[in-house]
């Protein structure tokens, strides 16, 4: 391209304007595409299986209180990382979640593999009042969760939403959904979800019933 090119661009906002929303555009494509179709490949283990009612209802009130704003459930390959909280995150375990909840905003630790990890008291307590079993904790409690009692029409119409998604809900799932969640509140539900995370989802070595550690001793 001649100069006399580039000087008639540059003098003109408009025609500079479109060619670089063109090549911003180009690039764009570039970056997202490959990563579009490399997530669209991502198939769920045999260990992994979509939400049951109560966990599903768990992750959505998880979600709305605003728990993935100060804990991740992303663990990175890093020795830091794994000796903490335990095998590094893999994209086959999040297949099911939506949205998912990895990230890297740490207020609090990361829940990937915090299933049984405290009892179901524990986390009623800490969820409750946190003061009441981590003294220095400035996370907020969430008393009214006791009280509010989930909503079986609600979890089926989100399930049926889900099934148009690709998750493999039958309708036997969907019509189990009111006695699965009867008398059953949204603290129950949630804490129902967080010990479910990393319980049967954890890569497992071949021939064993142990973690498999990352192969460098999780570092990069």
């Amino acid at each position: 391209m001649s100069y006399k090119q580039f000087e008639a661009i540059e003098k003109h906002a408009g025609l500079l304007g479109i060619l670089t929303a063109v090549m911003v555009s180009i690039g764009g494509l570039a970056e997202i595409t490959p990563l579009f179709m490399e997530a669209h490949a991502v198939k769920a283990p045999a260990t992994v299986k979509p939400y049951d009612p109560v966990r599903l209802a768990g992750r959505d009130i998880y979600v709305r209180e605003g728990c993935y704003l100060c804990h991740s459930q992303m663990i990175r390959a890093l020795r830091a990382e794994t000796q903490r909280y335990g095998h590094y995150s893999i994209a086959e375990e999040s297949v099911y979640d939506r949205p998912f909840q990895w990230g890297s905003k740490r207020t609090g630790p990361d829940l990937a593999r915090v299933g049984g990890k405290y009892s179901d008291l524990w986390h009623e307590l800490h969820m409750t009042n946190p003061r009441q079993v981590v003294p220095e904790s400035n996370m907020p409690g969430y008393p009214w969760l006791t009280k509010t009692k989930l909503d079986a029409a609600d979890i089926q119409a989100r399930m049926r939403g889900l099934r148009k998604l690709g998750d493999p809900y039958t309708d036997a799932d969907i019509a189990s959904v009111p006695g699965a969640v009867k008398d059953k509140t949204e603290m129950q539900a949630l804490i129902a979800y967080l010990q479910g995370l990393g319980i049967k989802n954890e890569p497992v070595a071949a021939g064993t019933g142990a973690s498999a550690p990352a192969s460098d001793g999780g570092e990069p």
